[in-house]
């Protein structure tokens, strides 16, 4: 009985010591280089995010400004990546007369004088609108940006002929698979050395069409988050990793991360050999809604030497700390 216990606890030693050299980062070998820096929204009004949901109107909470800067313009990524961005997130919404319109919100009444569905007007109606008209900090006292965000918005088209060497991360805001299908047509268009400088994410009904026609373009969807995430804490120890972790955008929060086999150089060398690459965002506290690195604090959470993606709200700040 002695020695058959004896072999067990053996066995079971040398499991673990495989695992351990397996996944430890410390006999892993560190890529160099510099951290690449996600500007969400270019340079953006930032608001109170307490008990934040997808309907809230974000505008008619705005911090005190500290810069006239409104996102998803051409001057606020012109600001972004001046400021240190090496990719600036934007949001797109197909238009009746067959544009994308770069705009956050589903619906226009928060943020501008217009109403209704975004996707629902032509982009020639979009134009007349005054995309900082519902800005307020004062509970609807003043509206420091009213009248300065006219004729603002801008296409898909636009934005990428303005930055033709610049990075993108398309956010698809619905779930709409022929979504997929129309920004798929605009990105066959480019060539292919322009689309490998975009990646886009959104829901899953329009993002597996775009990976079914343009599969070069690297992808992230709530479906395949999750699927990365979770198949790589059940199964990543093995090295194996799941499909959703190949050719794709990981987001990694930064309070999880810690807890990835390998953090940091082990799981970041298995994303980069299988053409993911990774970005590190805010603290995950249950909700949907995702924080970036923000601050100095967070900033200084991520490991010395750190070489993948920073997803930051305050690319004015942390662009001057990261670099």
């Amino acid at each position: 009985m002695g020695r058959k216990l004896f072999y067990c606890v053996g066995a079971v030693a040398l499991v673990a010591a495989g695992i351990y050299l397996n996944n430890t980062s410390l006999l892993a070998e560190h890529r160099p280089g510099k951290p690449v820096l996600l500007a969400h929204r270019g340079i953006a009004q930032r608001f109170d995010e307490t008990d934040l949901k997808n309907d809230t109107c974000t505008a008619s909470r705005m911090l005190a400004p500290k810069h006239d800067y409104l996102e998803n313009t051409i001057r606020s990524m012109q600001a972004g990546f001046a400021a240190g961005a090496d990719i600036v997130e934007i949001d797109v919404h197909p238009t009746t007369d067959g544009e994308f319109a770069v705009f956050h919100d589903w619906t226009l009444d928060c943020r501008t004088d217009g109403h209704g569905v975004t996707r629902e007007h032509s982009m020639a109606e979009l134009r007349k609108l005054d995309i900082g008209y519902g800005y307020t900090a004062d509970g609807g006292k003043s509206f420091p940006f009213r009248g300065r965000g006219i004729g603002m918005m801008p296409t898909l088209a636009e934005v990428l002929s303005t930055f033709p060497d610049r990075r993108f991360l398309i956010n698809v805001k619905s779930r709409d698979p022929s979504e997929g299908e129309k920004l798929a047509a605009v990105l066959n268009g480019l060539p292919s050395a322009r689309r490998a400088d975009i990646i886009v994410y959104g829901g899953d009904e329009p993002i597996d069409v775009l990976r079914r026609l343009v599969p070069e373009i690297k992808t992230a969807s709530r479906k395949s988050l999750k699927g990365c995430l979770f198949g790589y804490i059940g199964y990543g120890w093995t090295g194996v990793l799941p499909d959703a972790c190949k050719h794709a955008m990981m987001l990694v929060p930064i309070n999880i991360a810690p807890w990835l086999w390998g953090w940091p150089d082990r799981f970041l060398n298995r994303m980069q050999d299988a053409g993911t690459e990774v970005f590190v965002l805010g603290p995950y506290r249950g909700s949907d809604f995702s924080t970036g690195i923000d601050d100095p604090a967070l900033l200084a959470r991520l490991p010395p030497d750190y070489a993948a993606g920073i997803w930051t709200n305050e690319i004015e700040a942390i662009g001057k700390l990261a670099k």
